[in-house]
């Protein structure tokens, strides 16, 4: 397998790995080691993929392999990669109205730390850098809520993880005049360095105080009817109302409150909203994917109470837009989407039946494979964060699988040209497209509804492989395991028979496709002469002169099929003459008998040494006179039949004679 294309940190204990992802893999193993021995072995579903609960700061080695039913890959080549440092542990405080100081532990790994603060409300933030361990901010305003988070960075020049943000007000300005209350009216002075004191008058002595502290000091005035100033609202609470788009916030109400203002805004933005009310609940307008910053003030005839707690609200993540389901491959969908506000993590999930495919993944694409064939999937992709987890009311989406592969797949000749395909599917409204492909390149193909096909005009002495897919509105099945088929051999074009003998004959013939052997026949009223072969000629035995003969042949394949092949008929020729005798007459002249059965022409050839002689014989007749023969002359003789077209038989027997003296002698 090829190695991991990038390995990237996301943060101090979490690498993400990208590789290509390989045919016919179902799962990935991603194993990962160090120098110290530490070993493991992940497995995932897609690219990209987290590799979680690692050391921060540490140089790992990765390698990949894929796997599926049949076993895993071997490792692919590694590759080195290392977690960033771990988030800084911010404390902070504020030691008079203008400062905060912010303090963390030391990393040994850091070269150099970047704090960054804003004040709540404010779209400015600032930033500083430091190589100590502690950092003083100084020119704020007082009575202020600023936020600051901040990071390592270490010698390679990389951002370590970033730090949970922390809230810190500055100190309020120290009261310089305390305004008469009439009445009768008792006070009580506090100092935030427990130091107390109480007093009817507009003074009094807080002790013992040090040189060089800071003290805050609050004046409270009470009365029968309770405090001057309400204490703060607490235990804030956030519920999402039943209407979309609208969220409450809720709180505990405080003794003597006569109503309570609460100011929301949005993280991104610097608008604020106020809500005034003489309940213990506040709702207000609220977007997916955002977070929210709250405070709740209580006010009586008095004045209002010190801001409460701040609640840092996220709202759940947008579901995604833009949804598109395709199939790329038999058994595998692709889901895509915009990536949707708010998200760190997507939980795409299909279920059909008790059913239930999952793929987690950060990025806004997943591929669920190994899915059930020709079944409808409800897909639902679920945005979730961290902070305020997963929105379950995303909308479904409906999609259909292709169909499953045909199975049992049968074959039946119907004739030499035409077989019957039948299959077993149990597809839903599937077509079903049946393909032979020859061995010569031609391809026939026929489509049914039904579970069976005929395909025609298949040619003789080929081999096809047949296969079936099935499709409908989803997609192409896998084909079939292919089942082959031999149609039965072809018929030579042309077949010869040429007599040898008047009792042997050749029959040869042309090239047959498909054919493996043949058993040739000569057949006849009086009997039949048969040769089998895997050649294109044999010699037969036995043939009878004069006779019609049927031309007949079987022409077997290679997986035994059989053609039965017809010819045009062949006639042997006509018999020989037998008792062949010659008889001299008179004037020099020779008398040729002999014994026939047919009724047509003889011939008669004498060749002699230096001379030649013939004659023709009527049909009927046995008889023929040559004159002008030489005696003492030996004569080669041959007594030949004629066809109807007049053409002589060549082969009647020559027969060797010599002339003495009147009568016949035969040297033959």
């Amino acid at each position: 397998m090829d190695p991991i294309q990038t390995v990237k940190s996301k943060n101090s204990r979490t690498l993400v790995a990208e590789f290509s992802l390989q045919t016919g893999a179902t799962n990935y193993i991603i194993r990962v080691q160090n120098a110290d021995g530490f070993f493991r072995e992940d497995t995932v579903s897609s690219s990209p993929a987290e590799i979680q609960n690692l050391t921060p700061y540490t140089d790992y080695t990765l390698s990949i392999m894929s796997m599926n039913s049949g076993g895993r890959s071997q490792p692919s080549l590694p590759v080195t990669a290392k977690t960033v440092l771990p988030p800084l542990q911010l404390s902070s405080s504020s030691p008079n109205n203008d400062t905060i100081i912010v303090s963390w532990v030391p990393n040994a790994y850091a070269v150099q730390y970047s704090l960054s603060i804003f004040k709540f409300g404010s779209n400015n933030p600032m930033n500083y850098n430091t190589s100590d361990s502690s950092l003083t901010i100084s020119g704020l305003d007082a009575g202020s809520l600023y936020v600051v988070k901040g990071h390592a960075w270490d010698i390679e020049g990389r951002k370590g993880e970033c730090s949970l943000n922390i809230n810190q007000t500055t100190r309020k300005s120290a009261l310089r005049h305390i305004c008469e209350v009439y009445g009768s009216i008792q006070y009580l002075v506090t100092s935030d360095q427990n130091l107390t004191c109480n007093s009817t008058s507009s003074s009094c002595i807080l002790s013992p105080a040090q040189c060089g502290e800071v003290h805050t000091i609050q004046v409270t005035a009470i009365n029968d009817a309770g405090s001057g100033y309400p204490s703060s609202p607490t235990n804030l609470a956030l519920v999402n109302a039943t209407l979309e788009g609208n969220c409450t916030l809720t709180w505990n109400t405080v003794p003597y409150a006569d109503s309570y203002k609460a100011f929301i805004k949005r993280g991104d933005s610097a608008n604020e909203t106020c809500c005034n009310t003489t309940s213990n609940s506040c709702t207000y307008q609220c977007e997916c994917g955002y977070t929210y910053l709250m405070s709740v003030f209580a006010f009586n005839q008095a004045g209002s109470s010190p801001q409460g707690e701040i609640l840092n609200y996220t709202t759940l993540p947008c579901c995604p837009e833009d949804v598109s389901i395709s199939a790329v491959s038999t058994d595998t969908l692709e889901i895509m989407w915009a990536a949707s506000r708010g998200a760190e993590l997507y939980e795409t999930r299909a279920a059909h039946s008790s059913e239930v495919i999952l793929c987690n993944d950060t990025a806004p694409v997943c591929a669920l494979s190994d899915l059930s064939c020709d079944s409808t999937y409800s897909v639902v992709v679920t945005p979730c964060n961290e902070i305020s987890g997963c929105n379950s009311a995303c909308k479904a989406y409906s999609k259909d699988t292709a169909p499953c592969m045909p199975t049992n797949l049968m074959l039946s000749l119907k004739n030499s040209s035409c077989v019957n395909v039948s299959w077993a599917a149990n597809n839903t409204a599937a077509t079903y497209m049946v393909s032979a492909q020859g061995d010569d390149g031609h391809n026939y193909m026929c489509t049914s509804s039904e579970n069976s096909c005929v395909i025609t005009d298949l040619l003789c002495g080929s081999q096809y492989e047949v296969s079936v897919i099935a499709s409908n509105a989803a997609g192409q099945s896998l084909p079939s395991f292919s089942d082959f088929l031999d149609t039965e051999p072809c018929c030579p074009v042309n077949i010869t028979v040429n007599q040898v003998t008047p009792a042997m004959s050749n029959v040869s013939w042309s090239y047959a496709k498909g054919a493996h052997s043949f058993i040739t026949s000569l057949t006849s009223p009086r009997g039949q002469a048969r040769c089998h072969t895997k050649d294109s000629q044999c010699l037969m035995g036995c043939i009878t002169c004069g006779t019609n003969y049927t031309v007949t042949m079987e022409v077997f394949g290679h997986s035994g099929q059989k053609s039965n092949c017809t010819y045009q008929g062949f006639s042997s020729s006509a018999c020989c003459p037998s008792g062949v005798r010659l008889y001299t007459t008179a004037a020099n002249s020779l008398r040729v008998y002999w014994r026939s059965t047919g009724n047509q022409s003889y011939i008669i050839d004498m060749v002699g040494t230096n001379i030649s002689y013939n004659c023709t014989a009527s049909p009927g007749q046995n008889r023929c006179d040559v004159g002008g023969i030489q005696c003492g002359d030996v004569y080669h003789v041959v007594v030949s039949p004629l066809t109807p077209e007049g053409s002589k038989v060549l082969l009647c027997p020559r027969r060797l004679y010599s002339v003495i003296y009147r009568g016949k002698r035969s040297v033959d």
